[in-house]
């Protein structure tokens, strides 16, 4: 009997293990680093929510020892709109407020989605895909090129194209984006990186700091600024370990200018003595910082505009390193 029943759980443990591992899935890396990335797939996608972008998920990336992915949310389900890991990005919703209820609404790097009701668009809620659209997946050994093309969605046509790559003999990440319209109603939208950065799974606090080129400072809407965080000059710092369930937020951080020098990040492991540079090709349009007990989190919008029949490029560089641990514990 006792032997039935190891075999049983054996077996339920070997089939928990497949499911979780049969993601589709591709890995790249160069000199220093080695990256994972799980791949769009309507039916065995590890995110199947229509939130974010589909393309880019990852939830591993090693660079001399460091862990800068992982997941930072307690429950898992591919349908909720935060099942994400690593440099996720949400474009803002196209054609929603023309759109009747039981009609369609743009989002791109998702598809077509139904307007479910008159109620304004709320990122959390999941709306029913229509159109998936044409996806299109090459894999390297150093990169994924991701193609996504939707036809006639809410009289929006496009084609997006985002290359996640790494550069030869450098510790550098690279997102290159392309976005054609090839409909005959402009695009006009914005997109964000939500950085999930999870560095050596420290927990959100003292040993967590973010820097900024420029004097930052909360304004809009705000929690926990002046009480768990506190920003101070050119960098956002915590007082002390936010506890599960406690959130930090800024529906705007201010201080930054007009032009593409101005983003450019950091977010550093104090502790275990690793950070991650990021900059862009584009001017910021806005940043928003949110942050829970399992990563922080600076948001940078860029703006995109698309005329009928025009493309527009973008780029945005995650750079990887090291500094001394006596450094980071002062």
């Amino acid at each position: 009997m006792k032997r039935l029943i190891f075999i049983f759980w054996l077996f339920i443990g070997l089939t928990s293990f497949v499911l979780v591992a049969d993601f589709p899935a591709a890995e790249i890396k160069n000199e220093s680093i080695k990256a994972k990335l799980y791949l769009p797939d309507a039916q065995r996608g590890y995110y199947q929510g229509t939130r974010f972008d589909w393309s880019g998920v990852i939830p591993s990336l090693e660079f001399q020892g460091h862990q800068y992915f992982g997941q930072w949310f307690e429950k898992y389900d591919p349908k909720v709109h935060e099942s994400v890991m690593g440099p996720t990005e949400e474009f803002m919703v196209v054609g929603y407020d023309e759109a009747k209820p039981g009609d369609t609404f743009l989002k791109i790097g998702v598809g077509s989605l139904r307007k479910l009701d008159a109620a304004q668009y709320f990122f959390a809620k999941y709306y029913d895909i229509v159109d998936p659209g044409k996806r299109t997946v090459k894999t390297k050994s150093d990169r994924v090129e991701f193609t996504h093309e939707l036809k006639d969605a809410a009289g929006y046509s496009y084609i997006y194209r985002k290359v996640v790559r790494l550069v030869k003999g450098k510790p550098q990440l690279v997102l290159e984006h392309s976005l054609r319209n090839t409909g005959q109603k402009a695009i006009a939208t914005s997109v964000y990186n939500h950085n999930f950065f999870t560095i050596d799974n420290e927990p959100t606090g003292p040993g967590i700091e973010v820097k900024f080129p420029f004097n930052v400072q909360p304004a809009g809407s705000t929690r926990g600024f002046g009480d768990m965080v506190l920003a101070d000059d050119s960098k956002i710092t915590y007082t002390r370990q936010l506890n599960k369930g406690e959130q930090v937020f800024s529906s705007s951080l201010e201080g930054f200018g007009t032009s593409a020098r101005d983003y450019d990040f950091r977010i550093e492991n104090r502790k275990t003595g690793a950070g991650v540079r990021i900059t862009s090709d584009q001017a910021i349009q806005k940043i928003v910082y949110w942050a829970c007990s399992t990563t922080s989190c600076p948001e940078p919008y860029i703006a995109i505009n698309v005329a009928p029949g025009q493309e527009v490029k973008w780029q945005i560089n995650y750079d990887f390193y090291t500094f001394p641990k006596t450094a980071a514990t002062r």
